[in-house]
């Protein structure tokens, strides 16, 4: 997990939801609302799934728009917005998504939970959308 000062707090919240699951958290900060630069804390979980360190990541901002951007510079990172259960749904489903960015200004608490859920409890369908995935490279 990554988030900026927007993020903040919806992070926590998030963080302590998986961990009460049973799931490990690697946390790269922000730490407090202080006002950051959302790439300081975004590029290591871009990092981590590089290096297949972790299966899924989650990056938070303001809008979610500054932290897809930079998770989706790394090679192996297919990083979804997501502002409802669907799209989070369907970002899995049809993408393979292995990193969903929260727009921490744009969802509540307890749609950020039923997104990351959704999410994370979401198989990839393969067959055609593969195909479409492995046209994604230009490198």
């Amino acid at each position: 997990m990554g988030c900026d000062h927007a993020g903040f707090e919806l992070k926590q919240q998030i963080a302590i939801w998986l961990e009460e699951r049973g799931i490990d958290v690697l946390d790269h900060g922000t730490n407090n609302a202080d006002s950051v630069d959302y790439p300081d804390f975004i590029h290591p979980v871009g990092f981590d799934i590089d290096q297949q360190k972790v299966d899924f990541g989650i990056v938070i901002c303001g809008s979610g728009n500054g932290a897809a951007i930079v998770a989706n510079k790394h090679p192996l990172v297919r990083c979804a917005l997501c502002w409802t259960t669907e799209l989070a749904t369907l970002a899995r489903k049809h993408n393979n998504a292995n990193v969903i960015s929260i727009p921490a200004r744009f969802v509540s608490p307890d749609e950020a939970l039923q997104m990351v859920n959704a999410f994370l409890q979401t198989e990839f369908e393969g067959g055609r959308h593969q195909n479409r995935i492995d046209k994604i490279a230009v490198c």
